[in-house]
């Protein structure tokens, strides 16, 4: 059991997720999960991780059946929003394990140094400031994600 998120955890997380979750809509380019929904990412034994914010494209999303359980279909897009009490070796295992398992990008945001990492890879890490902009497009068509954008008031 883990305890419940902060205040500014919950705000970036919904921003993010709003961002997110508002230009896949609108676009018609697959689902977007919120916090707390959980994905098999192995099997025998189960490992099952709940991202801050997914999103799974309109192809990967055929093969869901989400009603009655725990989605089968690892993200095309993970975000996680890093806590005041998680460490860098928690957050670097959870971006190995989502990687590993055919996520294709992993957001990472970190409200403390107000940047953005994004990993296309365990190899393929880029950081990115408040003046800067992640183009997600290679996943998602037509995401940019203003860095800035996911910290105001």
């Amino acid at each position: 059991m883990m305890s419940p998120a902060g205040g500014r955890h919950g705000r970036v997380t919904h921003v993010l997720g709003l961002i997110l979750g508002t230009h896949v809509r609108s676009r018609q380019l697959g689902l977007v999960y919120a916090a707390e929904t959980g994905f098999v990412l192995t099997r025998d034994p189960d490992t099952v991780r709940a991202p801050d914010v997914a999103f799974v494209s309109r192809e990967r999303a055929k093969g869901i059946d989400d009603d009655q359980g725990f989605v089968t279909v690892v993200p095309d897009l993970v975000g996680e929003v890093v806590s005041p009490r998680d460490s860098f070796s928690d957050v670097e295992e959870k971006v190995l394990a989502w990687l590993n398992a055919g996520t294709r990008l992993v957001i990472v945001v970190d409200p403390s140094t107000r940047t953005l990492h994004a990993y296309h890879g365990p190899d393929r890490v880029v950081v990115l400031g408040e003046g800067d902009s992640l183009d997600a497009g290679d996943v998602v068509a037509g995401l940019t994600i203003g860095v800035a954008e996911l910290f105001q008031g």
